[in-house]
């Protein structure tokens, strides 16, 4: 088993703190990204909206959440481990390997079964994560 990101908040009020801290850093990366396609303060004004930074948040926030990838074998064991758990799972049933995220605060394992793509899974969790459990709660 192999795990990636550095967010796996335990609380509601630590995915709060989370979600905030990473505020200022939307802010630069859209800034910076606005400044790489040469726009004037005009241009920036215009385009860049408090929705523009919000997207950002979200997106920089579920990209930093933490994912365990394996087997099915590894993800039914770690269920195993974690019975209070409910389980959702993305994807295929006859499929080799699995990516999952665990919300402790939700009780709930959020995983994306895939055979040879486990990047690309693992994206497509963290924004079901985001889009499915934190966005309502942040």
């Amino acid at each position: 088993m192999d795990t990636d990101g550095v967010f796996s908040p335990e609380t509601i009020e630590a995915a709060r703190d989370t979600y905030e801290a990473v505020g200022p850093a939307a802010q630069v990366v859209v800034r910076e990204t606005a400044s790489a396609m040469d726009f004037d303060s005009e241009e920036y004004r215009d385009r860049v909206t408090s929705d523009v930074v919000e997207t950002a948040r979200d997106a920089l926030f579920a990209s930093l959440l933490e994912v365990h990838s394996g087997s099915q074998e590894e993800f039914e064991a770690w269920c195993g481990e974690h019975p209070d758990y409910d389980r959702e799972v993305i994807g295929g049933e006859n499929v080799d390997n699995v990516v999952w995220h665990p919300i402790p605060f939700a009780e709930t394992v959020l995983a994306a079964t895939f055979q040879h793509e486990p990047v690309a899974a693992a994206g497509t969790l963290r924004r079901q994560a985001f889009g499915r459990v934190y966005r309502d709660h942040l």
